[in-house]
């Protein structure tokens, strides 16, 4: 069993749940709720792994909330 970190943020307009691995051109889907989202881009990975081992463009190394005066 395999582990990414993935990104997941919720469109203001439409409330779609949007979720991408960074660093991983094309592993990123959507769904209308976090289950959702999490099954579909857990799909899209194991689809993305049939062709190899992905060679990541970036890694995930957190968030951080900044002030701004």
């Amino acid at each position: 069993m395999k582990s990414f970190t993935a990104v997941i943020e919720k469109d203001a307009q439409t409330g779609i749940y949007v979720g991408y691995v960074p660093g991983w051109p094309g592993a990123h889907s959507q769904g209308d709720t976090v289950e959702e989202l999490r099954n579909n881009l857990a799909e899209v990975i194991s689809m993305l792994l049939e062709d190899g081992e992905p060679k990541l463009e970036a890694q995930f190394v957190g968030t951080e909330q900044l002030k701004v005066a």
